[in-house]
């Protein structure tokens, strides 16, 4: 092999070299999406159902889907009058702070859009959510979501479960309150069961209408 060939050969070995240098720093990360959150609290006054999801596009990052589901099931109504779903496409303007935009769904006020700012804050143990919302209608109501959830790691298997979670919604006036609640929970997690004592507080309506549950919980994350 002669000088010159020598050279041509070193110089497509490195445009080579580079192009997959360049090619593997493109390469975005996969998106390591949060579990689905699901949950029972069987208490005095029935069975409440919730589950939360937040996920991210593998293709897009910055765009997802979040959504939170609320089902009430009293002992001495056959009828489910308390539920609220909510389904919003997301938008992730810097780390931790995404806009949302989709619908949300309620025995008083139906099917209405709605628009929202999400500010989120996670650790292995610790987690803090904020969630201003506001209905895009007329007559609509804005609300104010707020959770704390911290779990310490007691070994590889076992954590420590707390969680505070409250809800204030009000109309778009602000003259009359509509909903808001306290949630409390405290146990423990078995790798990806949580478990313990938890209570729900309600109130309803302009007169702040009370009621409050109190009994067990048990919970799942689902990959």
């Amino acid at each position: 092999m002669n000088l010159k060939s020598s050279i041509k050969k070193a110089i497509f070995l490195s445009i080579l070299f580079s192009v997959s240098s360049i090619s593997a720093q493109e390469q975005p990360k996969p998106v390591k999406n949060p579990p689905v959150s699901t949950e029972f609290l069987v208490s005095n006054r029935g069975v409440a159902f919730q589950m939360t999801t937040i996920k991210k596009l593998q293709s897009v990052p910055k765009l997802g889907l979040f959504g939170v589901t609320n089902i009430l099931g009293e002992w001495d109504n056959k009828n489910i009058k308390d539920y609220m779903i909510q389904a919003n496409v997301s938008y992730q303007v810097v780390k931790g702070v995404d806009v949302i935009a989709g619908f949300q769904a309620t025995p008083p006020g139906g099917f209405r859009p709605s628009a929202g700012i999400i500010y989120s804050y996670a650790k292995p143990d610790l987690l803090f959510v904020v969630n201003p919302r506001i209905d895009l209608t007329k007559n609509g109501t804005f609300e104010t979501f707020s959770l704390v959830e911290y779990r310490p790691k007691i070994n590889d298997n076992w954590r420590y479960y707390s969680r505070l979670q409250g809800v204030y919604v009000q109309t778009t006036d602000f003259e009359h309150h509509a909903r808001s609640y306290i949630m409390a929970r405290l146990g423990v997690i078995y790798k990806d069961i949580n478990f313990g004592l938890g209570t729900n507080l309600d109130w309803y309506g302009p007169a702040k209408k009370y009621h409050g549950s109190v009994g067990v919980f048990v919970g799942a994350a689902l990959f």
